[in-house]
């Protein structure tokens, strides 16, 4: 079982936790028109082996939306933040 150490609530298992998906991906702006650029985002995965960024939500806890980086090969979790507190390119 998979083990996420919560930054609110301390370590639990991954049974009190929701997958919210990749965390890799930029959303688009909201007055973006172009509808490639939306169906990439919501549509178009990538399915990598090795470190990924991922949204989970602590649903069984604290209710917070983490962003974990985790080893998709080892399921070891990197590092995890809180997704409030998450700095995103071009801020």
């Amino acid at each position: 079982m998979l083990r996420i150490d919560c930054p609110v609530c301390g370590l639990r298992d991954e049974t009190e936790f929701s997958y919210g998906g990749d965390a890799s991906k930029i959303r688009p702006k909201l007055n973006d028109e172009n509808e490639q650029n939306w169906y990439d985002f919501v549509f178009v995965r990538e399915n990598p082996a090795g470190v990924h960024s991922e949204y989970w939500q602590h649903v069984g806890g604290c209710r917070y939306w983490l962003v974990a980086e985790r080893n998709t090969l080892t399921n070891e979790i990197i590092r995890i933040e809180l997704a409030s507190e998450r700095r995103v390119e071009g801020e």
